[in-house]
């Protein structure tokens, strides 16, 4: 950590302030810092003020406006470690970018408002004000469209959301889907029966619900119809009423299949559809069902149409780094750059 400084000193700034920490631990101090400083120190170029350890104090200095902005982040911070949320450059900048826009106190408010609990006891909460809108976007209708990057959290907080409907009994079961669309690679012929051939599809969503029910609870509530993971396929013909229904990699999906899914739509039911329309798998020429339907079926009363964006990924800050590179090259799964 930072040296203090020498007594008496200051630095040759217009005005420094005592800022009292109330870490209690020596791992939140560590954590705060982080790694040779470099969490303070993206604090101290991000805010444009110098900033050292004396005691239990810190030292900030720097214009007034400069100071207030670095406070109100360490404050942020703290509460982040507090709550045994990993802090990271990503996470730092992002909460900066939030106080500048005056949203400090819905940042706090996110924190304190546990979406859900992992069979493990964790604790979920939105990690950003993007993803808080989503799960109130879920609440509020009766079918939600989350669109946005890798790393947003789409799939895992309509998961939550699903388990704590399930949970607090206002649905009798979940179902979730997918369409079976392989990601630029062909796979040829899988071994095994259907179940075992459409697997692998479907895994990024048992790993989701082995997260907040645990193996053994998953599949005792799967063998008795409670928990259901299918291909969107096993979707037609049925309508699905008392349910929260999960469509994952709906960019994937035909507009035949969309619309398909949409009709089966039962009484007291939710749904959500989750995709990122920059990452289209179909085949050349094959219009996306999910881009067509948020067209389509835009300020329509109980459909929530959510946008993530690169301020919502929650995952590595590569991550972030790689989407925005993308973004700004034109995507290669973009109508107009898959022609060239």
């Amino acid at each position: 950590m930072k040296n203090s400084y020498a007594e008496g000193e200051r630095p040759d700034l217009i005005e420094t302030h005592e800022f009292d920490l109330s870490a209690d631990s020596m791992d939140a101090y560590v954590s705060l810092f982080g790694l040779n400083d470099q969490n303070i120190a993206l604090v101290e170029r991000e805010c444009h003020v110098k900033i050292s350890l004396h005691d239990h104090h810190l030292l900030i200095g720097g214009e007034p406006e400069g100071i207030r902005l670095a406070q109100q982040t360490i404050q942020v911070l703290l509460d982040l470690i507090s709550r045994n949320e990993a802090i990271d450059r990503m996470r730092i900048r992002y909460v900066i970018s939030m106080i500048r826009e005056g949203k400090a106190d819905q940042i706090s408010n996110n924190l304190k408002t546990v979406i859900a609990v992992t069979h493990r006891g964790k604790q979920i909460t939105c990690k950003t004000i993007g993803q808080q809108e989503y799960v109130d976007a879920i609440k509020r209708n009766v079918l939600t469209f989350a669109i946005g990057p890798a790393g947003t959290g789409k799939t895992y907080l309509a998961m939550a959301m699903a388990v704590m409907s399930l949970k607090n009994k206002d649905v009798e079961r979940i179902i979730l889907t997918r369409p079976a669309v392989e990601a630029g690679e062909k796979l040829g012929f899988l071994p095994g029966d259907l179940s075992q051939k459409v697997d692998p599809y479907l895994r990024p969503l048992y790993d989701a619900m082995y997260d907040f029910m645990g193996p053994d609870s998953y599949m005792k509530l799967s063998e008795r119809g409670i928990v259901e993971v299918a291909p969107l396929a096993y979707m037609r013909g049925r309508t699905l009423s008392d349910a929260f229904i999960i469509m994952d990699e709906a960019q994937n999906t035909t507009s035949e299949q969309m619309k398909m899914f949409l009709t089966r739509i039962g009484f007291h039911s939710k749904v959500v559809v989750t995709g990122d329309i920059t990452q289209t798998d179909l085949p050349f020429g094959k219009k996306s069902g999910l881009a067509e339907a948020i067209q389509i079926l835009d300020h329509i009363p109980d459909i929530g149409i959510i946008r993530l964006t690169g301020r919502d990924i929650v995952r590595h800050e590569m991550v972030q780094l790689i989407v925005d590179a993308y973004e700004r090259h034109g995507s290669p799964n973009d109508p107009d750059e898959r022609g060239r």
